[in-house]
Formats: structure tokens, sequence, C-alpha cells
């Protein structure tokens, strides 16, 4: 019985297969021996000389080094250190501010609620700092609790 999967009949024997199908495989040989043998015999560059050869001068290069003399110490610097102190006097500007409300407190404290009792008022810390009155301590003119952040007594700091 044949296999019942094949879908074409078995070729017939009959005759060798024609010479042009012969060249497919003889062609692609003979350029591989071809590549071979190029491969093989190459430039002669890689060869070795004969030994008869005939002697050649030699070139022989001498370095010679000469030892320069040590670069002289540098000068020792002598640094003089002058202490300075610096102190800055400040005095703060009173504002031009008139309390004409009629609800003013006489003496004591002023109107801005804890400070420190003196004629400077100042409405943030960037106007203390543009008087250059900041930073600011309990007790100073100029100082409020509305400037103290943190309430620790300082300021705009």
């Amino acid at each position: 019985m044949s296999n019942p999967y094949a879908t074409t009949p078995p070729p017939a024997p009959g005759p060798a297969a024609p010479r042009w199908a012969r060249k497919r495989y003889v062609l692609p040989a003979l350029a591989l021996a071809l590549f071979i043998g190029v491969g093989i015999g190459g430039d002669g560059e890689d060869t070795p000389e004969p030994a008869a050869a005939k002697p050649r001068p030699t070139v022989t290069v001498t370095a010679t080094e000469t030892a320069e003399p040590p670069a002289p110490e540098p000068a020792t610097t002598v640094t003089a250190t002058e202490t300075v102190r610096v102190t800055k006097t400040v005095t703060a500007k009173p504002a031009a501010r008139s309390d004409t409300s009629g609800s003013g407190t006489s003496g004591g404290s002023g109107g801005s609620g804890g400070s420190g009792g003196g004629s400077a008022y100042y409405a943030n810390c960037s106007a203390a700092r543009a008087a250059g009155a900041a930073p600011l301590h309990a007790g100073d003119p100029g100082y409020g609790r509305h400037l103290d952040r943190d309430g620790d007594g300082t300021a705009c700091e």
C-alpha cells in the first residue's frame, strides 16, 4: 500500500538528470575553489624572504636624557592679618503718623498691641529692613507682635 498522505505520485524511474541540472553543483564548487586558491596564493607579502637575501644596514636609535636642574623653591609669603572691629549704628526714623481718631491711649503701650513703647512703627518687616532697623528685639522702638512670627521676642529675623 502506498503513502495515503502523499499528494503527488513518486517519480518514475527514468534517465539520469539532464546536463544543466549538474551545472548547479559544479559551478559553485568551481567558484569556491577559485576563491580558496586566491586566498592561499595571496600577494606574497606574508611569505618570508629567501635565505640568500643580501644583508641590509641596521638602524639603531639611542635616546639620551639630560637631567634638568631642580626648580627653585617658591619664595615664602608673609601674610599680615589685621583685625577690624566694625560697629554699625542705626537710627530708626519715626513714621509720620498722627493718631487723630481720639481712641489713642495716654502713656504705656501704643495702639499696636505690645509695641516696645517707642515712637517708630513698621507695618511689615520689609519696611523695618528698608529703615535699617531689622532685626527688632522686644523693647526696641518699632517692635510689634505683628512683626514677630514665632513669638520669641525678636522680630524680622
